[in-house]
């Protein structure tokens, strides 16, 4: 399923038109970029959470050169799933 498929889907069981669909999707993903850029975490209860993690700076290797490299300190999005959800998917 993609953005396209759940505003869809979205407009079909609430008769929405898909501008409405549209907005409404596009609003939800909107406020979960925008809390997490903010360093917050998103819990959707039985479903998943996602999440930032810090990692710092280091040296590296590039694997074509040899070079030494540094890396710099960043910030990366996870998804955790949830219990319910891991139970519907292996069930």
């Amino acid at each position: 399923m993609n953005k396209v498929d759940l505003i869809q889907a979205l407009r079909d069981s609430n008769h929405l038109s898909i501008p409405e669909a549209e907005k409404i999707v596009t609003l939800f993903f909107n406020q979960m970029a925008e809390a997490l850029a903010q360093g917050d975490r998103v819990e959707i209860r039985g479903l998943c959470s996602f999440f930032v993690k810090k990692y710092g700076g280091y040296t590296g290797r590039n694997p074509k050169t040899g070079e030494l490299v540094k890396v710099a300190p960043k910030k990366l999005p996870f998804f955790k799933v949830g219990k319910e959800l891991k139970e519907r998917v292996d069930g």
